[in-house]
């Protein structure tokens, strides 16, 4: 069979991109495409070694974050890309939809979700730009019509694959379609290798970037009062004013964006990891902690539940005010962790985990797609 692969953009390397770069190992023959590849990232540069074919609009999207405020154009970004000549194309989509675009009627789809388009359907976002009136009514416009093209490119799928139970229902709840969960692929050998003889420190980690509503304020303030420090890997985004809000808070340490080869070292330093976002679509860091062997206090919604064993690997809390961070960081430093159970745990969760599962769904759907068509 012909392949092609199919992902939102080429910019940021993240969960996503670590999807993307695991089926381009599967399948190494297969082409990428993509709305726009941001020329010189760190991901374009993990991806220098694939055929990258962007949509003829990606001149317009790549500079100074325009695909964002054009996004209204994906429709025909997609309608672009001309897969005509494949028999199986693999799309991993999120945000930018990373679907609509042209393929023969026989050729099959599957899309591995990792969530609808937050943006979409009520969900937060990195950037809460929809607080500006003029912003509000640009998306209620646009959005109308993206929800239509969202829902009529879904229909385009055969086979879907999500990133968790909490994306399995979402698929659902928005597209009426079933589909089979295999958790994304986490580095966890590469983090358990780098996170041996390492002593605890006093101090607690959060990974994130630095937006609202992620409790990582109300975190600090919990943490100061308790006597701990806290480190933030993570860099700010849009209009946010939680960077000048943790500045103002004693014990706190701004990292900015740490890179991968030194983030196992921070994990396994840490006293405990804080994870407090309310609707995560999985959340791949919680497990990179219990991979080094470092508990989790995470909030108990989103993905969160599905990674984090609560009482075993973890505590799982129901809110984000400083009072029940308090009690939740209390608990955690009072109790003994077994960091071979965390690890164990974060096992579930691997790379190798994922290609073993990835092969085994994609090749039933392709067997049972040859027996109908002989049938």
């Amino acid at each position: 069979m012909k392949v092609a692969l199919v992902h939102d953009y080429i910019k940021e390397f993240g969960g996503a991109e670590r999807v993307l770069r695991q089926l381009a190992n599967i399948y190494p023959d297969a082409p990428i495409y993509t709305s726009f590849v941001k020329p010189n990232s760190i991901c374009a540069k993990e991806f220098s070694d694939r055929k990258i074919i962007e949509s003829r609009w990606g001149f317009l999207l790549k500079y100074f974050n325009l695909y964002s405020p054009l996004r209204f154009l994906a429709p025909l970004v997609w309608w672009s890309l001309d897969l005509r000549n494949y028999d199986l194309v693999i799309t991993s989509c999120s945000s930018f939809f990373a679907r609509g675009f042209r393929v023969r009627e026989d050729t099959k789809v599957i899309a591995y979700c990792h969530t609808p388009p937050r943006f979409l359907y009520g969900y937060e976002t990195s950037i809460n730009l929809q607080k500006f009136w003029i912003v509000r009514v640009y998306a209620v416009i646009v959005n109308h019509f993206l929800r239509l093209f969202d829902t009529w490119s879904a229909r385009r799928v055969d086979y879907w694959i999500a990133n968790s139970e909490n994306v399995k229902k979402r698929v659902w709840k928005f597209y009426r379609r079933e589909a089979v969960v295999v958790y994304p692929p986490v580095r966890v050998e590469e983090i358990m290798e780098k996170s041996t003889n390492l002593k605890k420190e006093d101090y607690f980690l959060i990974v994130s970037r630095l937006v609202g509503a992620k409790g990582i304020v109300e975190a600090a303030e919990a943490l100061k009062k308790l006597g701990y420090r806290l480190k933030i890997s993570g860099e700010s985004v849009g209009f946010s004013v939680v960077k000048k809000q943790l500045k103002k808070i004693k014990g706190v340490e701004l990292l900015g964006r740490v890179s991968d080869e030194l983030l196992p070292e921070l994990y396994a330093k840490a006293k405990g990891f804080i994870a407090l976002a309310r609707e995560e679509d999985f959340g791949v860091t919680p497990v990179e902690a219990m991979a080094s062997g470092t508990p989790v206090i995470a909030f108990n919604g989103g993905g969160f539940r599905e990674s984090v064993v609560d009482g075993e690997t973890g505590i799982l809390v129901t809110d984000t005010d400083e009072k029940t961070l308090e009690l939740a960081i209390a608990k955690l430093v009072g109790k003994r962790w077994k960091k071979e159970t965390l690890q164990a745990r974060a096992l579930m969760f691997s790379e190798k985990r994922f290609v073993v599962e990835i092969k085994k769904v994609i090749s039933k759907f392709v067997k049972e797609c040859a027996r109908i068509a002989r049938s």
